[in-house]
């Protein structure tokens, strides 16, 4: 009696009603993720302003939640170029054999939530309700108004340049929006202005390149399916990262002193909205922390460096927690200088 096999359509309609379901499953991961990030700039503002008598920003969600898509934007297409320009660097890596680029649609995101901040300037910084509520061409006449409009046209300028034949070019464009952010962040009636702007400059680039690069290494790696290649690549990104993570804590370190002096930082991390922010981002920046050097542990000891994946992923959604804060932060009335 001959026994009844599978045949191979079979098998693969199997194999591949699996890999749908599996993708069907990571989808909805991810929109459960980007709803819950959502939450953070939405609920953030009037959370921490309880109880702290401070008055609260107009429209303080609705610019938190701009603005976290603007910075993942910035982290989505930085982080393409920071990972690629590390895959070159790993021997026998097939380059060839790459997942499908998202800086177009992140430059686009970008440009949406960079228009929507435009619209507020040029509103006051009051959420317009009518197109004839907004005086567009007073953009020109101020300086928070031009730089809006420089992030604006940086956005496209990033699209553009990646659906180019040549897409590392947008890393131009990407820069300007990161000088915008560093300037708008500090007006020239702030004391040091230019040091504080060096300071975010530099904090914003090293965020972008550690969260966008550790996304985009950790899609490298899942479309590669070669364990020595994607070791070999997250092991070169977290050297790499160690300088970032450096960079970032001495520059925040240095922004919170020039925020809230010395003697006042403990009292305003509990008193002020922005302090509360601040001490939430701190938190979340040492389970990083944690999540990091757990990969970077199991990366070098472990039998299986396959082990590493796990605890990247989940820096991976921690530092996106991290952007949606930090976008929080930029929506929070400035602490006092006591």
């Amino acid at each position: 009696m001959s026994s009844i096999r599978p045949s191979a359509d079979a098998g693969g309609e199997v194999g591949a009603a699996r890999v749908s379901r599996a993708g069907g499953r990571r989808a909805v991961a991810v929109l459960v993720l980007v709803g819950l990030a959502a939450l953070i700039p939405l609920v953030g503002p009037p959370v921490v302003l309880r109880g702290t008598g401070e008055a609260a920003v107009p429209a303080d969600g609705g610019i938190a939640l701009l603005r976290t898509v603007l910075f993942a934007a910035v982290c989505v297409s930085a982080g393409e170029l920071f990972a690629a320009r590390l895959a070159r660097r790993v021997p026998g890596a097939p380059l060839d054999d790459k997942p499908r680029s998202w800086a177009p649609v992140a430059a686009g995101a970008g440009f949406v939530a960079a228009l929507g901040l435009a619209s507020v300037v040029a509103n006051g910084n009051l959420v317009p309700r009518r197109f004839s509520d907004m005086d567009i061409g007073g953009l020109y006449e101020t300086r928070d108004g031009m730089l809006a409009l420089l992030e604006v046209n940086a956005f496209v300028v990033a699209g553009l340049c990646a659906l180019s034949r040549r897409p590392a070019t947008q890393g131009w464009a990407l820069a300007a929006v990161a000088v915008a952010e560093a300037l708008r962040a500090h007006p020239t009636t702030e004391y040091s202005p230019l040091l504080g702007s060096g300071l975010t400059l530099v904090h914003v680039t090293c965020a972008a390149l550690w969260t966008g690069g550790l996304l985009h290494v950790l899609r490298l790696q899942r479309r590669w399916r070669d364990p020595e290649a994607g070791a070999a690549l997250l092991g070169l990104y977290a050297r790499v990262a160690a300088v970032l993570f450096a960079a970032i804590t001495l520059t925040g370190v240095g922004s919170t002193l020039r925020r809230m002096p010395a003697g006042t930082v403990l009292e305003q991390l509990t008193a002020t909205a922005f302090g509360r922010a601040l001490l939430a981002k701190l938190l979340l920046v040492v389970a990083v922390a944690v999540l990091a050097l757990c990969a970077r542990r199991r990366l070098r000891r472990a039998a299986d460096p396959l082990t590493a994946y796990s605890p990247a992923r989940a820096e991976v959604v921690a530092l996106g927690a991290v952007v949606a804060v930090s976008a929080v932060l930029t929506a929070l009335p400035v602490p006092i200088r006591w």
